[in-house]
């Protein structure tokens, strides 16, 4: 795999999980990372790891995105967030946050780092998705709606930054062993009145051929790569990590 000495990588919900897994890889790749997390003491502290630098950063406050200047070569849309309930009892408070996290902040952040990879004639531009970006599952209307439109946004992008250099595309794991979904197990036990184990295994891995969580370094293999420049034909796909899921 290539390397990526002199590129500047920024990776937004970057202190944990697949966001953290991301960032180590890159890192050990050779791009400078920097860490955009609204945990700032986790983005320092793996930053300090690193050898990059921290950013705190609520995304949430999107009129502060609005005017923001990207230097990075490397984009990596991974902040997320989750909320589990059938649509008549869903919070539409709620709808709107995952909306404004997961759609309009990475559109601000891309909006803000194309100018600078349009000068160096080179980006990458990698938004975590999810197999919830192709398919639906109950209960996830505000979720599955938000990496729909994130498909959309990547594609929109790739056809733009073409003819600059820059590649956009989504990396589209099954369930991945994080925070985010070990709090998704209690969450669906407590909707579908069933133990934790009964949705690991009938409701979470029910439809994936390969019955086990995705690692969030095997996820981190994949990003890496599509930063690289092995990857420079790869532009407005999706790449399903899923474990067979979306071949039913």
């Amino acid at each position: 795999m290539s390397g990526l000495s002199g590129r500047k990588a920024l990776i937004t919900g970057g202190a944990a999980g697949i966001g953290a897994a991301v960032a180590r890889g890159l890192a050990e790749r050779g791009a400078a990372v920097v860490i955009a997390d609204l945990d700032g003491d986790a983005a320092a502290k793996l930053a300090g790891d690193l050898g990059g630098e921290a950013w705190q950063v609520d995304l949430l406050d999107t009129a502060a995105l609005e005017g923001l200047k990207l230097d990075c070569d490397i984009l990596v849309n991974n902040a997320g967030i989750q909320k589990v309930a059938p649509i008549q009892e869903f919070d539409p408070d709620a709808f709107r946050r995952i909306q404004k996290l997961m759609v309009e902040a990475p559109f601000l952040l891309i909006r803000a780092a194309l100018p600078h990879m349009y000068e160096r004639g080179w980006g990458r531009v990698i938004n975590l998705s999810s197999v919830h970006g192709l398919r639906a599952s109950a209960f996830k209307s505000a979720y599955v709606t938000a990496k729909h439109a994130l498909e959309g946004l990547s594609k929109v992008t790739a056809l733009e930054g073409a003819e600059h250099g820059v590649t956009s595309n989504c990396i589209n794991p099954g369930y991945v062993r994080t925070a985010l979904v070990e709090k998704q197990i209690a969450d669906q036990a407590a909707t579908h009145g069933i133990s934790e184990d009964q949705v690991l295994a009938d409701v979470m891995l029910a439809e994936m051929a390969i019955k086990r969580l995705v690692e969030p370094a095997e996820v981190a293999s994949l990003a890496c790569w599509l930063a690289s420049d092995d990857a420079a034909m790869v532009t407005g796909a999706s790449y399903t990590m899923d474990g067979g899921w979306s071949a039913r």
